[in-house]
């Protein structure tokens, strides 16, 4: 990496001035440049135009596993995990994961005062509408994230039973069972 680094910026500095900051020789350098590549370079070479088909191929999702066992299984290659997640680093390519970092929603401003607490954590209710709330989901989409809300009424269950209560005493029992089977139909 050195003497890479060296080659690259021996435009625009001295290649001695270089070399001394980088605390290496002058020599080592310039037999570096006259060596030939290696084998194992050559052959890294070689395999990085697969890499890049086999990520191409899968529409630029496989990550260095999966490539991997293409690479094995349908290219006869015998190559080493870890070989070919270098060789991907040093073609900047990755696959796609699935897994999601934690969603921070809101980030608050340190300036502001928080919102009040109008309910103080208390979400019961003795009577219907006295208290709402909302809930909110994420959902991961090819665009983004998704965020539907959704408000409720905070209601105790003995506020529900009663409601129930009155709405069972509402009709009289001869509407209901006319009305029982339009409602069937409606649900067809």
């Amino acid at each position: 990496m050195t003497f890479q680094l060296i080659d690259r910026e021996r435009a625009h500095h001295a290649v001695s001035l270089l070399c001394s900051v980088l605390s290496v020789s002058r020599q080592g350098y310039w037999a570096w440049r006259k060596r030939p590549a290696s084998r194992h370079r050559r052959e890294d070479e070689r395999l990085k135009p697969r890499i890049l088909q086999a990520w191409n191929e899968s529409d630029r999702t496989y990550g260095a596993p999966r490539l991997h066992a293409e690479l094995r299984l349908a290219g006869g290659v015998r190559v080493g995990k870890k070989r070919v997640a270098r060789l991907m680093c040093e073609l900047e390519i990755q696959g796609v994961s699935r897994r999601r970092g934690r969603v921070r929603t809101t980030t608050p401003d340190k300036r502001s005062a928080p919102a009040p607490d109008l309910v103080q954590r208390d979400f019961s209710a003795s009577r219907p509408d006295e208290t709402w709330v909302a809930d909110i989901t994420y959902v991961p989409t090819y665009e983004g994230w998704l965020f539907p809300g959704q408000p409720r009424r905070s209601e105790s269950e003995t506020c529900r039973r009663s409601r129930r209560r009155r709405r069972s005493t509402r009709a009289p029992a001869r509407r209901r069972r006319t009305q029982a089977p339009r409602r069937a139909a409606v649900r067809r």
